[in-house]
């Protein structure tokens, strides 16, 4: 199946350094400032929790093999993949837009209009 856009793999828009600590080209779609973001905290989290890719694969019931696509930057994981992680994890990997625009553009996130303080 074609990736939305017909996005290259997230990794493919390194500028410099190592997946998931790496900077993106300027102009790399949301897509692949996405899959950064979902990589690096997936991958703190393992470290923090002492998890292997084994073990987190078999808790979401998904093969460890793309666990590792994910980390590396190969893959974006669909939706199945992903709530099947975050639920063995308990944690919610998603970065959500706001975090994703903001890393695309190197600023802070922005707060949803509905949630700004007046």
């Amino acid at each position: 199946m074609p990736r939305s856009s017909n996005d290259k793999t997230p990794r493919r828009y390194i500028l410099k350094g190592d997946w998931p600590q790496a900077d993106l080209i300027p102009g790399a779609p949301l897509s692949a400032h996405c899959s950064l973001l979902l990589a690096r905290d997936l991958h703190q989290v393992l470290r923090a929790r002492r998890h292997s890719l084994r073990d987190i694969a078999n808790l979401a019931g998904v093969a460890h093999s793309t666990v590792a696509r994910v980390l590396t930057g190969e893959v974006l994981p669909d939706i199945g993949t992903l709530i099947r992680l975050e639920d063995a994890l308990n944690h919610q990997l998603w970065p959500g837009f706001y975090a994703v625009r903001a890393a695309a553009q190197h600023t802070e996130p922005d707060e949803p209009e509905a949630t700004r303080p007046e």
